[in-house]
């Protein structure tokens, strides 16, 4: 399409706020601004008929921050929106969409869809005003609900300094577009290629309105592919503009050869739609502003604050794959589900969801409210878990241990994630309790636990076999139970902790191991051969890990024969940016530990796993010079900031703990360091050494596929990119997967080895963005530990099950303790068996609506596959449904046992019905 032939052009103006929840003031602060928003919108609806209609930024949290302070507005409200003038949802609150996980975005739609059903109508809208680029799932999760569109503003058209939008070419020939998924979906794409407030604050006034209109019009014409021109009557916290009607009267005096309404969502896309005289460009997978100087991107946002992305990642794991599945498990032991117990958690944890939230890209006060925020959700969960577990592990049959002795301790391990898994397990257990319902005084109850003999014990499993471990005499413990009938139960208990390394655990399922003790234990032998070789190295039948005097260390994977040297060079550069993104001084060399020698010692030598730590004793600046607080004040937009690092250094002492277990595919590190410089950014280097002018990243519900040489717009020297659980270099014959726990920043460097760097710390001073907003928790000075797993493989990520183990490092072990007794469930079960060969398992829980398991899945690759499922009850039927979860008698299969055709990269949601 080159022309438009309309003889008429339309100008929808569509008003509307954009509500940032909290941002540069305190939620409370935005709060109280919203209330008098929503009480504005109201009363100009009352009275202005001409005020059509009002569209609420699609995120539903909005009702329930105005009726928690307007109860009495309820029925006022819905009111409103069931005469279809204010627009609610589709979801839950605006989320940013690389820094959460596709599980939470289907949580955020179907929250969202559920409580704005409530109101009567679901704006089915797929709403991205502001969202830091776009993931390429994003058509396929919107199909998935119903949504034919996606309207966005960021993603493949620069901005800049308060986001202003520059006059340049981007990925599409018009602000309209075919956006299309990576498994082929399709959706309407609407660019707000002037912003969505390029209709804020309409003149009244005849001269001001013909100034402001003749400049509007021509830009939306400049990139609009029809006469139907979209105005954004609104902004952040905007307020409502009460005397649109009359501004709109002066308007249409002025441009008699145009139509002005006051106009919506669905009436803009369907005139869109039937005005469309040709084919649209097409753009496809993520959209991240590559083709764009790079500098606007907002994509160190992933490292700023990083404890917050931390705290997500475990906040999201357990959720969803630990408490939603250990509850589902649960109902086989006659447990309810608890919908409104994780509806709560969700949302709790989804207020920290937003771009500004999430992103570390706010005010201080913003940001320590959410760390209480997510530890209310965390203890939400942790509660589902303990109850779960316990209903779980007092169903199993641990019977057969019975002939080792009633001093028998059973204990259930759990593998929630969607594979076979083997791995160290630590669990806490009683040997014996005195409760002090049973009388006697403390001191005797206490003298009674120590003098306690734990003699020779053993850990077997169901079987009989034992297994190599190693007992922590915890000494002396205080305790209680919480009865359902009970007043609580106090008690002082003798308690040891046990390290073992359980062995393929099912998907989805348990195995029951035991510590015996006297007779029963004697006897019973072990494997104990070590794994530290000569030196600092470390071997296993698949990984050989050498330490070098600089604590680097080399991997040989002895499958490919493939040595990676090198690993574990830190690296510390200085960062006069910004909460939003990282900007390195001019002419700055890196420092990094490559010629530092390091203190290196054995820590760790079972039969089951051994621990190398490497001690680092550097120093560092300790901060950008004073010119940087003079290019604050003064708003110096950050990429032309010549501000330098002082001289003076602080220590920066890093202990780096290597391990690897018998059976690992990869080297476990954890990194621990006391931060006190400021202005600066932490990585760790791995080189790759692999050929390969690409790498592939999780992403949501998506291995994406992305250049290691940005594009020739690009002008920034860093390419730094989001993550989720891991980044893969892959060659042929060979490949490093590096995986995470809640470090969402990467970059593949352009230095002739193809090095994955990983940002640990991004330590900053402001805000950013439109203003002067200092931050100095954003300096994050204090104690950090962070997580990683470098998995070397044979060249295919997904073939050789190397993301299979990314995966499952993300999610933590369950263990529960139980007794000696009958049960329904046997010692090692699970309830679902799976099979394909390029899907990744996303979810087990159960819908509210239909009472259903809802099994979800997505293929890792883009060619087609099968997917094999069986359930444990024969009288199960199956049936395909979308991310919604709606029950589907079209597909059902009255059968326990089906095989699924799955397209490229398919979101699959299965529901069981018992």
């Amino acid at each position: 399409m080159t022309s438009k032939t309309q003889s008429k052009r339309t100008a929808h103006i569509i008003s509307h706020t954009h509500w940032d929840r909290e941002w540069y003031l305190p939620y409370e602060k935005h709060h109280m601004r919203l209330i008098r928003l929503m009480d504005v919108l109201m009363d100009t609806l009352e009275k202005d008929t001409e005020y059509k209609s009002f569209y609420l930024d699609g995120q539903t949290i909005i009702l329930e921050d105005y009726l928690q302070v307007r109860p009495e507005q309820k029925e006022r409200l819905e009111k409103y929106i069931r005469e279809g003038r204010i627009y609610i949802g589709p979801w839950y609150i605006l989320q940013d969409a690389f820094l959460t996980s596709g599980e939470a975005n289907i949580r955020n739609m179907q929250i969202g869809h559920k409580d704005a059903s409530r109101y009567g109508q679901i704006s089915k809208i797929g709403y991205f005003p502001d969202t830091f680029g776009l993931v390429g799932q994003t058509p396929q999760l919107m199909r998935q609900s119903g949504i034919d569109n996606a309207v966005f503003g960021r993603g493949v058209k620069p901005t800049g300094f308060n986001n202003t939008v520059a006059d340049s070419d981007y990925e599409s020939s018009f602000s309209e577009l075919i956006w299309e998924g990576p498994d082929g979906s399709k959706v309407l794409g609407i660019l707000f290629a002037n912003w969505y407030s390029n209709g804020n604050e309409v003149p009244v006034d005849p001269e001001e309105a013909k100034i402001f209109w003749d400049k509007k019009l021509a830009d939306a014409e400049k990139y609009a592919s029809t006469s139907e021109l979209l105005y954004m009557n609104g902004c952040d916290h905007q307020p409502i503009q009460t005397d649109l009607a009359q501004a709109m009267e002066t308007t249409r005096s002025l441009y008699p050869d145009t139509e002005f309404v006051h106009s919506n969502f669905p009436k803009y896309l369907e005139a869109v739609r039937e005005a469309k005289e040709g084919e649209l460009s097409v753009v496809r997978g993520e959209l991240r502003s590559q083709r764009t100087d790079g500098w606007g991107t907002l994509v160190n946002t992933a490292s700023a604050r990083v404890y917050l992305k931390q705290m997500n990642q475990h906040g999201q794991a357990i959720l969803e794959k630990v408490a939603e599945p250990l509850a589902s498990y649960a109902r086989l032991a006659g447990q309810e589900y608890p919908h409104d117990m994780f509806t709560y958690a969700w949302k709790t944890l989804m207020q920290n969801h937003p771009h500004d939230s999430i992103c570390g890209c706010s005010v201080d006060e913003v940001h320590s409210e959410m760390v209480t925020r997510f530890a209310k959700s965390r203890n939400v969960a942790e509660s589902i878990i303990d109850e779960s577990k316990q209903a779980i592990a007092d169903a199993v049959d641990t019977s057969v241990f019975r002939t080792y002795g009633e001093g028998t301790l059973p204990f259930v391990v759990f593998n929630t994630t969607g594979w076979k898994r083997s791995g160290t397990v630590s669990v806490e257990l009683d040997v014996k309790r005195a409760y002090f319902r049973d009388g006697g005084t403390l001191e005797e109850m206490s003298n009674r636990m120590k003098e306690l003999d734990l003699g020779v014990r053993a850990v077997i499993d169901a079987e009989g076999k034992p297994v190599a471990y190693t007992l922590e005499d915890l000494g002396l413990r205080f305790g209680y139970d919480l009865p359902d009938d009970k007043f609580r139960q106090p008690y002082m208990a003798r308690a040891v902790r046990i390290t073992l390394q359980a062995e393929q655990i099912p998907a989805l399922g348990l195995k029951t191991y035991a510590l015996v003790g006297g007779s029963a234990a004697e006897g019973l032998t072990v494997n104990t051969n070590s794994l530290v070789k000569e030196g600092y190295v470390m071997e296993n039948d698949n990984l050989r890990v050498e330490a070098a005097a600089n604590g680097s260390i080399a991997i040989t994977d002895k499958q490919t024969g493939r040595v990676y040297s090198d690993l574990l060079i830190y690296e510390d550069t200085g960062d006069i940016g910004n909460e939003y993104m990282y900007k390195q001084p001019e002419g700055e060399e890196a420092l990094t530990t490559r010629d530092l020698k390091a203190s290196i010692r054995v820590v760790e030598d079972t039969p089951y796993r051994a621990v190398l730590e490497i001690a680092h004793d550097w120093a560092i600046p300790a901060s950008a010079d004073k010119l940087l607080d003079q290019e604050q004040v003064e708003l110096v937009y950050y990429p032309a900031r010549k501000a330098q690092r002082v001289k003076e250094t602080v220590p920066m002492n890093i202990r780096t703990r290597v391990v690897l277990e018998r059976g690992g595919r990869g080297v476990k590190i954890e990194a621990s360091f006391n931060n006190q410089a400021k202005d600066h950014r932490v990585r760790m280097l791995m080189p790759t050494d692999i050929e390969s002018s690409k790498h592939h990243v999780d992403s949501m519900f998506e291995i994406a596929t992305r250049d290691n040489v940005p594009a020739k717009e690009w002008e920034n020297p860093s390419n730094a990119q989001h993550q989720q659980a891991f980044v893969d270099v892959s060659g042929e014959g060979a490949g490093l997967t590096v995986a995470n726990l809640g470090l969402n920043e990467y970059e593949v460097l352009r230095d002739g080895r193809n090095t994955i760097a990983v940002t640990l710390l991004r330590s900053v001073g402001e805000l950013g963005d439109w203003g002067h907003f200092l931050t100095p928790e954003a300096q994050c000075l204090g104690e950090h530990t962070v997580q990683l797993e470098i998995i070397p493989h044979s060249g295919d990520g997904v073939d050789a099950g190397a993301y299979q183990e990314a995966y499952q490092f993300q999610i933590p072990w369950t263990v529960s303790q139980t007794g000696l007794h009958d049960g329904t469930i046997p010692a090692e079960h699970t309830t679902i068996a799976w099979e394909s060969n390029h899907m990744a398992f996303s979810s087990w829980k159960v819908s509210e609506e239909s009472g259903d398991d809802m099994l979800r899945w997505f293929n890792m690759k883009s060619e087609p596959c099968t997917l094999r499922l069986e359930v444990s009850k024969p009288s199960s039927s199956v049936y395909k449904t979308t991310i919604l979860e709606e029950y589907n008698e079209d597909q059902l299969d009255a059968s326990s046992s089906i095989e699924l055709p799955i397209g490229p990269c398919e979101i699959v949601t299965t529901g069981v019905r018992q």
